[in-house]
């Protein structure tokens, strides 16, 4: 089946939808989800939206606080672009109908680690889930956004692809997991707003769909990425062996919640200074060394000493979620990990959303806009989602003009491939996969570590190419191609960094580096350092 779009926007995310309802009425789009509308990883965000919303705060320490978090890597143009345009995102959201927390007539704002004030406006702690609930709402209420779910892109349409002069992207392969087929899906215009692909390790904060996909999409279309080896790991996620991904938002120690050894004791202010307010990378370190250090499973975050008043109205859906695993939240501590949590790099974009193809735009989790340097500064990912959706959405907006010839595009050929009846070879080789990134490309990372990762995922992608050229495609099938190409990425940036900055940590150049610099990886062969 073939279908024409003026947009196609592949993810369904804050990111996806907030750019579908701003061109709603000027274009005829589509929206691609892998699972449900709800599956996504902004559902589960938690702590809120970082702008400067109070008359005692200013753009300037905003801007200050993200260089800082960012190890000074970010891109100021790209910084101030993003936290002068967060208020106005923020009234839009607003007038989508989101139900942020009030405190009487104003709306509540919350400090997190990295802030130098209270700026994070928040839903409780349940923000992404309240702004993707409202943005599905809206965007059902548009005839011309067309919502597919449970639809997976197998890869991108290019000229370049069907062997045709001026390059650019007309559409994409779309796996539809509920016919088993491939359809194609034609566009003037491609967004990739798919998010990071944390799943890239064994233990992650995200959900399912975190598989880099839309990173993989544009490499193999000959787009650059830039500082994939930025991996942030959030310091707390909930340690319980029925607890899968479920994370602890930063705002519980924003309102003075308390990392404890398991003797009871703190331990943050001899790492930083800043205690448990210290950005992510920081934490999730100290964290990670003191586990090691002890040999101890988990440590523990307590927020038990504020009422229970207090706990209940804040961080409801962690007290509900705590309790039902028989942890009471307001007399005890709770068990915590790190967890791999963000992608800082990307899809290199600018700040319309452009990448490196005609046609094909990238925002959000999937981009490199330089907004985050070497480590993203608490609640900057939901703004940047809006920020650069409405900035692409306006972009697009003065090219839907554009004439397109999109006549002939070919069917995808199923008729070389066969039923599988090995896929015990996809569980293994993702098992394989995300536990060998967690030992040898995690927090903490060393020359040797990443030369036997490099190793393995290059015996992996060998396998995995085999196995999709021969057998028919399945979600898990692509997500698994498309996990050990961007773990490959990781890889290669981790190993051209010779300094530790920020989320990056390698034993073997403990110090930071005297000039900062991305790393650029364009898709051409590649040389091992």
């Amino acid at each position: 089946m073939q279908q024409e779009f003026d947009i196609l926007i592949i993810g369904s995310g804050a990111a996806g939808l907030s750019l579908a309802l701003r061109l709603a009425d000027s274009a005829k789009i589509a929206v691609l989800s892998k699972g449900s509308l709800t599956s996504g990883s902004t559902w589960l965000a938690q702590g809120g939206i970082a702008a400067v919303l109070d008359e005692t705060d200013l753009i300037q320490d905003h801007v200050s606080d993200t260089l800082t978090a960012g190890a000074h890597l970010s891109h100021n143009d790209a910084v101030e672009f993003t936290v002068k345009n967060g208020r106005q995102s923020i009234e839009w959201l607003i007038e989508q109908g989101v139900p942020f927390s009030r405190d009487g007539k104003r709306y509540h704002l919350t400090q997190e680690g990295g802030h130098s004030h209270r700026r994070i406006i928040h839903a409780a702690d349940a923000t992404g889930r309240a702004v993707q609930e409202t943005l599905i709402t809206r965007a059902k209420e548009h005839d011309s956004i067309h919502l597919f779910e449970h639809c997976t892109a197998v890869d991108l349409i290019t000229r370049r692809k069907l062997k045709r002069a001026n390059n650019r992207c007309l559409g994409a392969y779309v796996f539809d997991s509920s016919t088993g087929h491939v359809n194609v899906l034609k566009a003037k215009f491609v967004v990739l707003a798919t998010g990071g692909a944390s799943k890239a390790y064994l233990y992650t904060s995200n959900s399912d769909g975190a598989s880099g996909d839309g990173i993989a999409m544009a490499w193999r279309s000959g787009c650059r990425v830039a500082n994939m080896e930025f991996n942030q790991f959030h310091p707390t996620c909930l340690y319980h062996p029925q607890a899968k991904s479920f994370l602890i938002t930063e705002a519980v120690r924003g309102e003075g919640g308390k990392l404890l050894l398991p003797d009871g004791t703190r331990f943050m202010d001899k790492f930083d200074k800043r205690g448990e307010l210290a950005p992510r990378d920081i934490v999730a370190r100290a964290i990670d060394h003191e586990m090691k250090r002890l040999g101890s499973d988990c440590l523990y975050l307590d927020i038990s000493h504020k009422p229970k008043s207090f706990i209940l109205e804040h961080f409801p859906t962690i007290y509900e979620r705590c309790s039902k695993l028989g942890i009471d939240i307001s007399k005890d501590p709770i068990p915590v990990v790190p967890a791999a949590h963000y992608t800082c790099g990307g899809v290199m974009t600018d700040q319309q959303g452009h990448s490196d193809l005609n046609g094909l735009y990238a925002i959000g989790e999937t981009s490199f806009t330089g907004l985050h340097g070497a480590n993203r500064l608490a609640s900057n990912s939901l703004l940047e989602c809006l920020v650069f959706a409405e900035s692409a959405a306006n972009d697009i907006r003065s090219r839907l003009d554009e004439s397109l010839d999109t006549a002939y595009i070919p069917d995808w050929d199923e008729s070389q491939v066969t039923d599988s009846d090995e896929d015990v070879i996809i569980s293994h080789n993702w098992d394989e996969l995300r536990r060998f990134m967690w030992d040898y490309v995690g927090i903490v990372r060393t020359n040797k570590r990443l030369r036997r990762a490099k190793h393995r995922v290059d015996l992996l992608q060998q396998e995995i190419t085999e196995y999709y050229s021969n057998y028919k495609i399945s979600k898990d099938l692509l997500e698994l191609r498309n996990l050990a190409l961007v773990s490959d990425l990781i890889i290669r940036s981790a190993a051209l960094r010779k300094e530790s900055r920020g989320l990056h940590y390698t034993l073997d150049y403990p110090g930071q580096g005297p000039e900062p610099r991305d790393t650029i990886l364009t898709p051409i062969n590649f040389e091992w350092p």
